[in-house]
């Protein structure tokens, strides 16, 4: 149900995620309709239902699909680099613009103050992040390189603020120097460390 001659589910399925992510980031998710996205798809609408049961259920999977994961990446890419070089790399980029895909959180949180049924998959999908950051928060206290007296909760809720929030004030809206911003992340993240790293670094220096 729901395939394209000679593709096969799968592909035919990555292929409306793509479709989706593109099309909500551009019109938003009130200005998208679902034909708007079959028709970008090169699918029928029928076969994206046979997929998707709702445009709310497809704009969550497209986020899952194509939202950030720099992170992410950057960890599975080098898992031994420390946390603290891990968050800087990530911060840098934050001000900068980014892909279509970048942008659909904005569109996601949006629709979700205004529909339950989009906001209930968007409290999944936000706590699941949260989830994963505050257990490698966790992961950085074991090994000493975060101190152990922070919240993981509220670590994550922090970089989820940030990398949110960074979506919303884009370069147009307000610029930064790049120098800058990596001092000012620099010394946020060294002030995460455990006390006594801290205190040695101030003494070296």
């Amino acid at each position: 149900m729901g395939r394209i001659a000679g593709v096969t589910a799968a592909e035919t399925r990555e292929r409306l995620l793509r479709a989706a992510a593109e099309v909500f980031a551009e019109r938003g998710y009130d200005g998208t309709r679902v034909a708007d996205i079959a028709a970008a798809a090169g699918v029928s609408n029928g076969a994206l239902y046979a997929h998707f049961g709702s445009k709310a259920k497809l704009l969550v999977a497209a986020l899952r699909a194509h939202g950030p994961r720099l992170l992410a990446s950057l960890f599975a890419a080098d898992p031994d680099r420390s946390i603290a070089d891990l968050l800087i790399a990530v911060g840098r980029r934050l001000p900068h613009r980014r892909e279509a895909g970048g942008y659909l959180i904005v569109e996601a949180l949006v629709a979700a103050r205004r529909d339950e049924e989009v906001a209930q998959p968007m409290r999944d999908y936000v706590g699941e992040r949260a989830g994963w950051l505050a257990g490698l928060v966790r992961v950085a206290q074991g090994g000493g390189e975060l101190d152990g007296a922070l919240s993981p909760d509220a670590f994550a809720h922090f970089c989820l603020l940030l990398a949110m929030g960074s979506a919303l004030v884009t370069p147009d809206l307000h610029a930064v120097d790049d120098e800058e911003w990596t001092a000012l992340l620099t010394r946020v993240v060294s002030a995460l460390a455990p006390p006594e790293t801290t205190v040695q670094r101030g003494a070296s220096q």
